[in-house]
């Protein structure tokens, strides 16, 4: 198939696949006045038989240099990645062991050197990524904590205005590598990247790092693997792989729903996380004991609810449950890097 039948492929399937709650809004708390109002419009779920963008199981990723006045971009080589070192063993688990995994990721001394490298190359230590399908864009994903606390509040979580303050500027930010329909393969594909930002051969996973400098990304997928789920393991080594070389420390997330009714990429997710020893934020159990897991009809999307963690009823719904612990996990991975 010739590149630009593949891209009509591609198009046709991020259009088709839908990623937004009900019909709702991101407000203020009552009594003040709106800065900002998110629409957010729900869209059937992707049918079975939609195509999705994919690549090759083993790809070869290149970083690009800034663009030049004529919107080219000058090739630059990937820098070389410190030796650090790895368990002598793969850590195993057993039959679903990943659901007895913690919520909030025990983030080992490999982030530190990880993050000492980055530090290296220049990665903004106040600047995090998010990596995945429109569940990572600031409408769904940790948009309200640079709005201002007026859009949310903290209750007994007041220990995390310190990790807000620090990475202020990345929760609103849209990423160049979250858009809908994003799986782990379409990273790699430079028809998806922004060409506002991007140069010719850049995947959205590499002009992300490059243009946001981050020193930790966010690694949501594995909703819209499930169609292709034989290359899944392989892209997310060459994700995990990526982002250790720039030292960017990957956090990996489990997903709420299990389409493809295995449990499997969980699993995976699970498991690259403790042999690539980096965290792991297991929401797929922070969402266990909501009604329906969290989910919409659909069992894909996620139901939601105002930022209010005081507030039992808005914790009842998965999104704000999924914006806290996240936050959880961002702060337990900045505290240990700056606790050396």
């Amino acid at each position: 198939m010739n590149t630009g039948a593949f891209g009509i492929i591609c198009l046709l399937s991020l259009l088709v696949a839908g990623c937004a709650p009900a019909s709702l809004t991101s407000t203020p708390l009552p009594g003040v006045d709106p800065v900002t109002i998110v629409s957010i419009i729900t869209h059937p779920p992707q049918p079975t038989d939609t195509p999705q963008p994919t690549a090759p199981a083993s790809v070869t990723v290149t970083t690009t240099g800034k663009k030049t006045a004529a919107g080219s971009a000058s090739q630059t080589a990937i820098p070389s990645l410190t030796q650090i070192p790895k368990a002598t063993s793969t850590p195993t688990l057993g039959p679903d062991g990943w659901k007895k995994l913690p919520v909030i990721p025990l983030v080992s001394d490999r982030v530190v050197e990880i993050y000492l490298h980055g530090q290296e190359l220049g990665n903004n230590p106040h600047a995090f990524s998010k990596i995945g399908d429109c569940g990572s864009t600031p409408a769904w994903f940790l948009g309200d904590f640079d709005r201002g606390p007026t859009y949310y509040n903290l209750g007994k979580y007041q220990s995390l205005v310190g990790v807000i303050q620090q990475f202020q500027g990345s929760f609103d930010r849209t990423s160049l590598a979250a858009r809908s329909g994003f799986n782990a393969s379409a990273l790699f594909v430079p028809i998806w990247a922004d060409r506002s930002y991007c140069g010719a051969d850049e995947g959205p996973l590499a002009c992300e790092y490059r243009v946001h400098k981050p020193v930790i990304a966010f690694i949501m997928l594995g909703a819209n693997d499930v169609w292709h789920p034989q290359e899944f393991e392989p892209q997310m080594r060459n994700i995990i792989d990526y982002s250790i070389h720039l030292g960017v420390i990957p956090i990996l997330s489990t997903k709420a729903d299990d389409k493809e009714g295995t449990g499997i990429i969980n699993e995976t997710i699970a498991r690259l996380a403790l042999e690539y020893q980096v965290p792991l934020w297991n929401f797929w159990l922070a969402a266990d004991p909501l009604a329906n897991n969290g989910l919409q009809e659909d069992m894909v999307h996620l139901t939601w609810g105002r930022n209010l963690f005081d507030d039992p009823q808005a914790m009842s719904k998965a999104w704000p449950v999924r914006n806290l612990t996240a936050l959880q996990a961002l702060d337990a991975v900045w505290k240990k890097i700056n606790s050396e």
